[in-house]
């Protein structure tokens, strides 16, 4: 472990507070003078203006994303060809996938963008659906000329496809590549992200390690002599650099991931770079915090200014992370940077809560909510310069108005985009404010480390509701994009998605959903984990005839985890079971004879029950078979 100096206090915060609640607050501080809000309006309408005036439309990726959006069936195709693709094992199940998806679409029909990307990409997934015909289905005999030519040339064409869309999201396949196309582009910062979507052993952790350890050196080597916090800089996923990143493994995690991470900042501090701890998902934030919160209580980063974090709007919790960061500057005496974003795991986090069958949502289930939230926090680190340096990610209009108004000017924050997206909005910002910051945040890898990664964009920006979708599209009046997020909220009861059951009313009316409980949250998890100490008490068993304990030969149960007693079983013997039988006889029948809303009720107060002595259930289940928590 590195040596500490004083740390910030641990990060506590209502995991799922209820939306209402947080709507009453976020709608409550809203509100600008009219006058603000013109010179937003004005300034929102000539860059939406000056983007739809553009003969190639938005650029690179989003003229993709504007002509195949998630509200069509080619882009739902393209979205699920792109992840199924980073999955499948082998190339006939490919060739099968391939021959589904593409036979849906059509590619070439109604395209009008003059957007290379846009052309290219539909001429290349063109192919293949000429190949398969438009009515033909994988439920359907493939022709002579299919056979002819063959699945393999449809999936080459399919992935060829799929690395041009990578080729406009990835700014290298290497560090070294990476850095000569930024150099082209010299008014702009960067941010490195070596790409990789969480490390699933030892050697994928090290082989993370040890890209980051060579992108900071190449990165440095070639930064130049910009001041901070101008410098380039790398983004760090904490989850690539050990393969248990999860809550349940906190003391090992602190154990072995915090001195990673901090030899990794001492080695960006040497080149005076810009370093950042990426996001996670929702059950992660709290083990992220603990782990940030280590590395900046080492020595010898104090005084270093080039630590920053990303914040995530779409989560409840934003306000409060942004409040802990504020406190953990003071705490060591540093200005820290914070990146904040919208968020990029809302599918998962939703299905997670599901299945976990928790009382909310960590994450809002609006997007009206994560914009309104998005602009408090905007507030929230404005008010907290210079202890805290802003970094502002955003591809909307309105947003980087509104963010320019409420700072007074562009001074003391920075801007950032996707490399392949917002490039037009940029363009435009950067004409008529030159002094105004804008960073690249720019991810490097090869094509397969890009799949997962292009399903988060084309998921993130591809849906009908995002400003990319719409603001190319001269059919939307751009008196809708200029609509604010607290005029969608017209009452607190507006802030859910009334679409989105609660986790735990999932099935409703049939059943209630299952109670879990999220790891990743310290105050459940904390009581959980008593629960069970209480219920690890000696527990005895024996046959049950009638309701009735019966006797038998006593024997003592032993721990395979240690060996030592936890119980005594009393075995069942011949003239037992026979007893069993003739019982379970008399009570099959009533069973059988008793109404059917009587027997839901009775399974559903077992249910109940299992639930409520969860403690002393799972103390068992650990004691006796040796499962973990999981």
């Amino acid at each position: 472990m590195p040596s500490a100096v004083c740390g910030p206090a641990t990060f506590r915060a209502p995991f799922a507070p209820p939306d209402e609640k947080l709507a009453a607050a976020l709608l409550a501080e809203a509100g600008r003078r009219p006058a603000a809000e013109a010179r937003i309006d004005a300034r929102a309408r000539r860059l939406v203006e000056a983007i739809r005036a553009r003969a190639t439309g938005l650029g690179g990726v989003e003229d993709f994303l504007h002509a195949y959006s998630l509200s069509t069936k080619e882009g739902l195709a393209l979205m699920v060809l792109a992840e199924a693709l980073l999955r499948v094992p082998d190339a006939a199940t490919a060739d099968r996938l391939i021959e589904d998806k593409l036979a849906a679409g059509r590619w070439l029909d109604d395209v009008k963008s003059t957007a290379v990307l846009v052309s290219a990409s539909a001429w290349t997934l063109g192919i293949a659906t000429r190949v398969i015909h438009p009515g033909e289905t994988p439920h359907t005999i493939l022709d002579a000329i299919v056979r002819r030519i063959g699945l393999p040339a449809m999936r080459a064409a399919t992935r060829q496809a799929m690395r041009l869309v990578g080729a406009h999201f990835v700014l290298g396949r290497s560090i070294e590549e990476a850095l000569d196309r930024a150099r082209a582009h010299a008014d702009l910062r960067y941010s490195f992200d070596m790409l990789g979507e969480g490390a699933r052993s030892a050697a994928d952790a090290e082989k993370y390690f040890a890209a980051y350890a060579g992108a900071i050196e190449t990165i440095g080597a070639h930064a130049g002599n910009a001041a901070p916090p101008g410098r380039p800089g790398i983004s760090v996923k904490l989850s690539a650099l050990h393969p248990r990143y999860e809550a349940i493994s906190r003391r090992r995690v602190l154990d072995e991931l915090v001195p990673r991470v901090a030899e990794l900042a001492r080695l960006a501090r040497a080149r005076d770079l810009q370093f950042t701890i990426d996001a996670e998902e929702a059950d992660r934030l709290e083990l992220s915090l603990d782990v940030i919160a280590a590395v900046l209580g080492d020595c010898a980063l104090a005084g270093w200014d080039g630590f920053g974090l990303a914040v995530q709007a779409y989560q409840k919790r934003a306000l409060a992370v942004i409040d802990w960061i504020e406190a953990a500057a003071a705490a060591t005496g540093r200005r820290l940077t914070v990146r904040l974003v919208k968020g990029a795991y809302w599918d998962s986090e939703i299905k997670r809560a599901q299945e976990r069958g928790l009382p909310d949502y960590p994450v809002f289930t609006r997007k009206a909510m994560t914009d309104l939230c998005y602009m408090a926090c905007v507030k929230r680190l404005l008010a907290a310069r210079p202890a805290l340096f802003p970094q502002f990610a955003t591809h909307n209009a309105l947003t980087v108005a509104s963010i320019i108004e409420d700072a007074g000017g562009v001074e003391g924050f920075e801007f950032q985009r996707l490399h392949g997206m917002g490039e037009a909005l940029y363009e435009t910002l950067l004409a008529e404010l030159p002094q105004a910051a804008c960073r690249v945040y720019a991810p490097v890898g090869g094509h397969r480390d890009l799949l997962a990664y292009l399903v988060r964009r084309l998921l993130e920006n591809g849906a009908n509701s995002s400003f990319v979708a719409v603001a190319a599209d001269a059919s939307v009046p751009i008196e809708q994009i200029l609509r604010r997020p607290e005029s969608r909220i017209a009452s607190l009861a507006a802030a859910r998605n009334s679409n989105i059951p609660l986790p735990r009313d999932l099935y409703l009316p049939e059943r209630r959903n299952s109670a879990g409980v999220e790891f990743g949250e310290r105050e459940s998890l904390e009581a959980l984990l008593a629960e069970i100490r209480i219920g690890s008490k000696p527990a005895a068993a024996a046959t049950l005839i009638g309701g009735v304990a019966c006797g038998g030969a006593e024997r003592q149960v032993l721990s395979p985890i240690d060996g030592r007693p936890i119980g005594t079983v009393r075995e069942a013997d011949a003239a037992m079971a026979a007893a069993a039988m003739r019982a379970a006889a008399v009570g099959f029948a009533s069973w059988q004879a008793m109404p059917c809303a009587e027997r839901a009720r009775i399974l559903e107060r077992a249910a109940a029950r299992l639930e409520a002595d969860r403690g002393p259930l799972l103390a068992l289940l650990q004691n006796e078979a040796g499962k973990t928590l999981d």
